[in-house]
């Protein structure tokens, strides 16, 4: 038997605020999205790199305040790229930890992406 990576589940509330955040803050792209019928709750999955996640406008689906902890490589690139788009609702910082460098957003629905470059130690 093999496990496959997780795919978190975001809620959201507002699909126009979550694909600035997600796809044009992020750089994340929209893989596919799902709705039951015209005036229903948006699913969908978006994707950057190796990370997968899935985004909910349905109740129950997920709880708002979740954390995501994503490691990455080259924090600095990340962050100077994030930092370039000057996105008016995030001014996003790295600090040292004992693990690490880490940079922590909160999306507009209080989800938080913690990126951590881990130590080599």
């Amino acid at each position: 038997m093999q496990l496959a990576p997780a795919i978190p589940i975001l809620r959201i509330f507002s699909e126009d605020k979550a694909k600035e955040f997600y796809l044009d803050f992020l750089g994340f792209t929209l893989e596919w999205e799902h709705r039951f019928g015209e005036n229903f709750p948006l699913y969908a999955q978006i994707k950057r790199s190796g990370l997968t996640l899935h985004l909910s406008e349905h109740h129950g689906d997920a709880t708002p305040g979740s954390t995501v902890f994503v490691p990455v490589q080259d924090i600095t690139a990340l962050h100077s790229e994030l930092t370039a788009k000057n996105y008016k609702f995030s001014k996003p910082g790295v600090q040292t930890v004992d693990w690490g460098r880490l940079m922590e957003i909160a999306d507009p629905f209080g989800n938080r992406l913690r990126f951590c470059e881990l130590s080599k130690d």
